[in-house]
């Protein structure tokens, strides 16, 4: 008996940890492109502010997490093809890899934004330790940053470099920041408290051009406005990765589709995190994969468990405006109601007979998550 897993990220180190609490004795493998540290990516967008580098937010090297999980771990190691009726693995290199129960944890790529101009390639994007370490190379110098993207990984950037004192612009074309989680009077609270710590924020335009102004940049906006940057740091959403997956002939949708036990198409086959699409849910937040790996690590033991989704609000990491958040279903019945002043938020979405769908938090509002909660039913 062998499994192995690809990727060494939350989804895949954790899956890993929770088997072994089960299992002690199955050859266990896990595959990874890039350096197979174990950290906590939500970490990367905090660092600056609480003066970690990126050595400080490494929890164990690959040797180490080797030793912890009895497993051989594979670093800088591509993945070429999976063949999951022949139960092999091929690598970049040429060699191949048996198994009996294949998992794929191989997370999302980050989106890259139609950005023209001749120094496109110097534009960061950062999903992992190593990329975030190369940003840092170049950022821990950066006076000036230029963040691209309103969501919950540019605002957090944003928040995070400001209070390291760095000069920061912040570029989106939505009217208002984190338009996905939240409705736009708890939305201006986080602009304005994003404001109120000095970013420098140009909502409603985007970024057309980066060239080269010597050692610094230009970016040009579709406004006609340019900004001068040290560097430029993207965050404009993540793509599932499932290549691998679909030249397998995989059941792939909005990313790997998988059912409640968390299988692919394929029986020996499964896939969790960033990558996986359970019962249509997309999920690319911690508490839901944590979830999942716990319930896999049952199944890949040999006890076929089912994962449970129950409410698990969204939290976003801006210190100058927390912000905790579960949105309503697309398509929900309802209305918004608010309570309270920004930037100390309550907000509910509420639909027939009052029942409640959805709701944001702010500020100092954050404390009474769990009673709004408790009102909602688990997703399954």
């Amino acid at each position: 008996m062998s499994i192995v897993i690809i990727g060494t990220g939350l989804a895949g180190y954790t899956t890993a940890r929770e088997f072994r609490k089960h299992d002690t004795d199955t050859s266990l493998t896990l595959v990874t492109a890039d350096s197979g540290r174990a950290y906590s990516k939500p970490m990367l967008s905090t660092g600056y502010r609480k003066q970690q580098t990126p050595h400080d937010l490494v929890q164990s090297s690959p040797e180490e997490m080797a030793r912890q999980l009895d497993a051989t771990v594979l670093t800088d190691t591509r993945v070429e093809a999976i063949l999951p009726d022949e139960g092999e693995v091929h690598l970049r290199d040429g060699k191949s890899i048996a198994f009996d129960k294949l998992v794929l944890a191989l997370g999302a790529d980050p989106v890259a934004p139609p950005i023209r101009g001749d120094a496109v390639d110097r534009i960061f994007q950062i999903n992992d330790l190593d990329q975030y370490e190369r940003f840092r190379k170049v950022g821990d110098h950066a006076g000036r940053v230029l963040v691209i993207g309103g969501g919950l990984i540019g605002c957090e950037f944003a928040n995070d470099l400001r209070e390291a004192d760095r000069q920061v612009d912040l570029v989106f074309p939505e009217p208002l920041p984190l338009p996905l989680l939240l409705p736009d009077q708890s939305a201006e609270a986080l602009r304005a408290a994003l404001e109120d710590l000095g970013v420098v924020i140009h909502s409603e335009r985007t970024v057309d051009r980066v060239d080269a102004d010597g050692e610094q940049l230009t970016a040009k906006l579709s406004d006609g406005s340019t900004l001068q940057a040290d560097t430029v740091l993207a965050a404009v959403g993540l793509r599932p990765r499932t290549e691998l997956a679909e030249a397998a002939g995989l059941s792939v949708g909005k990313a790997i589709r998988v059912d409640r036990s968390l299988a692919t198409s394929h029986p020996n086959v499964y896939a969790l995190g960033d990558c996986a699409e359970v019962e249509g849910w997309v999920l690319p937040y911690v508490a839901p994969l944590t979830n999942a790996a716990r319930a896999l690590a049952k199944t890949l033991a040999g006890e076929t468990t089912d994962v449970r989704y129950p409410v698990m609000p969204v939290n976003v990491k801006t210190s100058c405006c927390q912000v905790v958040a579960w949105p309503p279903a697309g398509g929900a019945e309802g209305v918004w109601q608010f309570d309270g002043e920004a930037p100390d938020i309550k907000a509910e979405f509420r639909g027939d007979g009052g029942t409640l769908l959805g709701f944001a938090l702010t500020g100092k509002r954050i404390r009474e998550r769990m009673a709004l909660q408790k009102e909602l039913p688990d997703l399954f």
